[in-house]
């Protein structure tokens, strides 16, 4: 019985799919078929249920999954609690960001733990923030760089990168643009909009306050970039919500007027949970430093 067997059958038992639990731990779905069967051969036991369409564990399988997840926990205690003697930082480090991140000084603290850490294999994930915490949450990541709604996600510690206020970004002759100073959010959804995807945190802001307030937007478009966004409303497709620091683009070509009831903060947090391992406390080392603009390190 290996470690590697465990951790497939961990993984098939939460996902209830092996195709899910194949892209999980990164094998093909047939390797993880066989090495399951090879497991339960082992054990004299079938440990899922496969005649329904969602697999489910078997009275075996029950019995198995917190021996499992144990065995699989002590391993990786074994391996941190070596890393904090020897100071020695190898393996594979998980980092999730967010859809069309072009945050450098992220991409700057990997390449300096890379440096200081070439025996740590890096891999790094791009998915809706909503989806990167939960990530981290079952430690899928080890860190993640996510958009939240005013506060970090509970139950996670939280480094904030950048707190905005949401805008409204329109071209130069449209009747927002017109308005001095601020604009409402009711004035903001008379018109299409044009935002970030359901699962972002600018997005959730932004739902959450259009609900309070009982408006239904019209939502005309979505894209994941914010440059995307802010394109799509210079060229008269809708009305663009963003925070403040990402209405950069297209200056030139439209006007930003901040939504003055709109008052809770868009958040870009660092997120990982407590008791992190060598590996992740180097790379929050790094992330800090760049952040605070020096990435030397």
């Amino acid at each position: 019985m290996e470690l590697r067997q465990l951790a497939y059958f961990v993984a098939v038992a939460e996902e209830r799919n092996f195709t899910r639990a194949a892209e999980r731990v990164r094998i093909s779905q047939s390797g993880i078929s066989a090495r399951i069967r090879q497991l339960e051969r082992e054990l004299g036991a079938e440990l899922f249920d496969r005649s329904a369409r969602a697999v489910t564990l078997t009275a075996a399988g029950e019995a198995a999954l917190g021996p499992a997840r144990a065995a699989l926990a002590a391993a990786g205690a074994m391996g941190q609690a070596v890393g904090e003697v020897t100071d020695l930082i190898r393996g594979r480090l998980t980092v999730g960001m967010v859809v069309g991140c072009t945050v450098t000084p992220l991409f700057d603290a990997l390449a300096a733990f890379h440096r200081a850490h070439p025996g740590v294999e890096i891999a790094l994930l791009e998915d809706n923030s909503d989806r990167l915490v939960d990530g981290v949450r079952a430690g899928s990541l080890d860190l993640a760089l996510a958009g939240t709604a005013g506060t970090a996600p509970d139950g996670l510690e939280a480094f904030t990168v950048v707190e905005d206020r949401l805008v409204v970004v329109v071209p130069r002759r449209h009747a927002l643009a017109e308005r001095p100073g601020t604009v409402r959010l009711r004035d903001v959804v008379a018109h299409p909009i044009v935002c970030m995807p359901a699962g972002t945190g600018l997005r959730t802001v932004f739902d959450r306050a259009c609900a309070a307030q009982g408006l239904r937007p019209a939502i005309a478009l979505e894209a994941g970039a914010a440059e995307a966004v802010a394109g799509l409303a210079a060229r008269g497709l809708g009305v663009a919500v963003l925070s403040e620091s990402m209405a950069g683009p297209d200056r030139d070509r439209v006007t930003v007027r901040r939504i003055e009831d709109v008052t809770t903060p868009a958040l870009l947090c660092l997120v990982w949970r407590g008791a992190h391992s060598p590996a992740v406390r180097a790379v929050l080392a790094h992330c800090r430093r760049a952040f605070a603009g020096d990435a030397s390190g």
